[in-house]
């Protein structure tokens, strides 16, 4: 993408869900973007920052006043989802218009977690805007978190009493490949070990969703060593983390790559369905780091994945078997991603993205309700106002 920018106020679902997208290293990138997103004026801007982007330089222009006197919140990513699909080294803005939605903003410190504290904000946030809205029926709640804050499943567990009806959904902050620093954006600053949570409301008709393309297999393990506060697993049957994971592949150890994981991901049954637990990396000592909670005794399930683009395009489709949405806002994880590249199957993904109208980051982790998942898609489906709108 070239420094002048891109509008995308054309593309499909823009009138419900305005997003614009420009190049992260363009000086001017908040003025284009702002320009993209058209007049408003917006109950909310979402950003989703490429960690090429000059924060310091992002913080200023919000300072003057980018976007007038709509909030902006947002995160660093592990790559952009926009006009064309997957995009890297881009920004992208998304708003919400005033006209069909209302949003009240939740910062949260993840030094100190408080349940009580942040569902009483819930419930609070959730009433203003039904005060100011009675009428309007849409409701979700959009959360963004510090993707190395390790900190997403403390932090899911305590929101998840406060959300009475309202379906979560969410994306943990990227660096890229790098896995060295996230970000999360709120009140003008991009922040570390935080997080900031939107609840909703919206005169569209929303379906909040979580999808993923992998089957389980009859492969099982068991964790038998780990060290949960950091989400690393030391022995698996009691073996040797990856030597015994490597095993049960029919691999050598030594061919365990990030690829790898993202091909034969493991999963755990929690209520009545299959979550993914994601494998990170491995260490040099053969420990396998996750990217999500781990514990001694858990039963870990090999799963294997279907085509990703097929899948994708079925699932999408069947959001809306009366009509499709007209845009999605969707937290995709860096590992779909990454499987998508490994198997030649990237640019058509990418295609199917943009056909949907979909607009969002690639994560560190999603968020779906009151669990942290790994290797999937959340996001939520909108359709225009019943009547075309206020």
């Amino acid at each position: 993408m070239d420094g002048r920018g891109e509008s995308l106020g054309t593309s499909p679902g823009a009138a419900v869900l305005p997003r614009a997208q420009a190049d992260a290293c363009d000086p001017a990138v908040l003025s284009r973007l702002a320009a993209g997103l058209g007049q408003g004026p917006f109950a909310l801007v979402l950003l989703f920052v490429s960690p090429e982007a000059d924060r310091a330089a992002l913080e200023a222009a919000l300072a003057g006043g980018a976007f007038g006197a709509a909030p902006v919140i947002g995160c660093t990513t592990a790559g952009e989802i926009a006009g064309a699909g997957y995009g890297e080294g881009t920004v992208v803005a998304v708003g919400l218009p005033a006209s069909t939605f209302a949003a009240e903003v939740l910062p949260i410190d993840l030094d100190r977690i408080d349940g009580q504290e942040a569902i009483g904000r819930m419930i609070r946030a959730r009433a203003a805007t039904a005060d100011r809205h009675p009428g309007w029926e849409g409701e979700f709640a959009f959360l963004m978190v510090d993707g190395l804050s390790i900190r997403e499943d403390a932090l899911t567990a305590a929101l998840g009493p406060g959300l009475g009806p309202v379906p979560l959904f969410g994306g943990s902050a990227g660096d890229g490949l790098r896995f060295g620093e996230t970000f999360v954006l709120w009140a003008g600053r991009f922040r570390r070990n935080a997080a900031v949570l939107a609840m909703v409301r919206t005169a569209c008709r929303v379906r909040v969703f979580s999808l993923d393309h992998l089957v389980p297999t009859d492969r099982r393990m068991v964790v038998t060593g780990a060290d949960p506060g950091r989400r690393i697993v030391h022995r698996i049957n009691a073996e040797p983390a990856a030597r015994e994971y490597a095993r049960l592949l029919g691999k050598d150890p030594a061919q365990l790559t990030a690829f790898t994981f993202a091909a034969h991901p493991v999963v755990v049954r929690i209520g009545g369905r299959h979550h993914v637990r994601a494998i990170q990396r491995m260490a040099p000592n053969g420990d396998l780091v996750f990217f999500s909670a781990i514990d001694e005794g858990l039963v870990l399930t090999l799963a294997e994945p279907v085509d990703m683009a097929d899948h994708l395009d079925a699932a999408l489709t069947a959001l809306g078997p009366d009509r499709p949405p007209a845009a999605i806002l969707a937290c995709d994880c860096l590992l779909r991603r990454m499987e998508a590249q490994e198997k030649q199957r990237y640019g058509a993904v990418s295609r199917i993205l943009a056909a949907h109208g979909v607009a969002g980051f690639s994560t560190y982790g999603e968020q779906w309700n009151s669990i942290h998942v790994n290797q999937t898609m959340t996001g939520v489906a909108l359709w225009p106002p019943e009547g075309g709108g206020p």
